[in-house]
């Protein structure tokens, strides 16, 4: 049975998602996306809208698994948006009783494209290039979002990999 992920690029203003199916051989796009909040809104406006959003999503979709960026701020106003809406996209996918997966940018980078210091351009051509889709996705957040989705599958393949060889 193909197993069906949903992968997340936290933000508040703009939260990446991408849809995958792995069907064992092959890597199917079935959606992707951004879900955006506005700044003029109160911060718990945004949240409950992103959260009633990504619900919609999965109930959608129904994926069997999510996972979620970490993500890394140099900015301490930044990383609270970004930790609150990554709580959030947790909060519903554990709400629709999913399994989580946390991945940092690095080990997205190293699934995606097999060295941890690749370009955001490099890593949005292999998502395309992994996917077979003929351009680029946009926006950026949605292209991240289903990297994250492939760094999830990649290390799932290889945990089941091992697990067989033992």
């Amino acid at each position: 049975m193909p197993t069906r992920v949903l992968g997340i690029d936290p933000g508040i203003a703009a939260m990446g998602y991408g849809v995958i199916e792995d069907n064992s051989d092959e890597l199917t796009t079935i959606d992707y996306g951004c879900l955006s909040t506005s700044a003029k809104q109160a911060t718990p406006d945004r949240l409950r809208t992103l959260y009633w959003a990504l619900i919609d999503l999965i109930e959608r979709h129904q994926p069997s698994e999510a996972a979620v960026e970490l993500f890394v701020a140099r900015n301490l106003r930044t990383a609270l948006a970004v930790g609150q809406a990554r709580g959030v996209a947790i909060l519903a996918a554990a709400n629709k009783e999913l399994p989580v997966y946390e991945y940092t940018p690095l080990e997205v980078k190293q699934n995606v494209t097999g060295y941890g210091h690749g370009g955001k351009r490099q890593i949005q051509e292999m998502v395309r290039i992994q996917l077979g889709l003929h351009t680029v996705p946009q926006p950026d957040d949605a292209a991240d979002a289903l990297a994250v989705a492939i760094c999830h599958i990649s290390k799932a393949r290889f945990s089941q990999l091992l697990a067989h060889s033992q």
